[in-house]
């Protein structure tokens, strides 16, 4: 049981450390606020199954005499695999969370040599300056098992957050495959923040998807204009 609290925590950590990476990301190279992923609160689960392969890598491969590169770039795969079973579980056409289909051999937009390089550069920060961290974070926990209550109600909030929002992304896919458009997800929400500023709406950033506008509705203007641009592109070809 020991065991698998350790790795709770070590998800716990992963999972808010990166949602933090990515909105800082996402703020510094778009300009703009958005909630990344998929779920509402501030957790990105990739990031904690991640820290968790890494850890484990590091703990059944520290002691052993290999070489570190190996380690590393074994860190680096398997944290490509995570990316390429999370892209293949959350994110199939038509709406996605991430792109690499302009990425030299990516494979279909979802994993890419570029990203697994990365990641592999990920796995030797981790492997030099971050796991002596988390295994001093682990000795804590382990002193102080009263945080698995806080751990218990963290997971139960991630559990409520994965229905409500699984149900969420099932209706934008049914929409947008009836429709036969492609959606990125956190486009859809920047979109709509911008659409919300027209209306001087409130936005929720927590709730993007739940304004006064009906999400279909929203489709529907997207359609249109994109209809419009199209027929516009098409008139000025034939003027030339």
């Amino acid at each position: 049981m020991n065991y698998f609290l350790n790795f709770v925590f070590i998800f716990y950590i992963g999972a808010t450390s990166g949602w933090i990476l990515e909105l800082i990301f996402r703020r510094i190279v778009h300009h703009k606020w958005v909630n990344p992923g998929f779920l509402i609160g501030p957790y990105l689960p990739i990031y904690g199954f991640g820290l968790v392969s890494l850890t484990v890598i590091y703990l059944m491969f520290n002691n052993l005499k290999i070489p570190s590169i190996l380690v590393i770039i074994l860190m680096g795969l398997v944290m490509t695999l995570i990316e390429l079973i999370g892209g293949l579980t959350f994110v199939n056409k038509p709406v996605k969370l991430w792109d690499y289909s302009n990425r030299w051999g990516n494979y279909k937009g979802i994993i890419c040599p570029l990203f697994t390089f990365i990641w592999t550069l990920i796995g030797a920060v981790y492997y030099y300056f971050i796991a002596g961290l988390i295994m001093d974070k682990l000795a804590w926990f382990n002193n102080n098992l009263s945080f698995s209550y806080i751990l218990g109600l963290f997971t139960g909030v991630i559990v409520i957050d994965y229905v409500y929002s699984t149900k969420l992304i099932y209706k934008i896919r049914k929409y947008a495959h009836d429709n036969n458009v492609d959606v990125k997800l956190e486009e859809l929400k920047t979109d709509i923040n911008e659409y919300r500023k027209q209306r001087k709406e409130k936005y929720s950033f927590m709730f993007p998807f739940k304004q006064n506008i009906d999400l279909k509705e929203y489709f529907e203007k997207e359609l249109k204009n994109k209809k419009f641009k199209f027929k516009n592109l098409t008139k000025k070809k034939e003027n030339l």
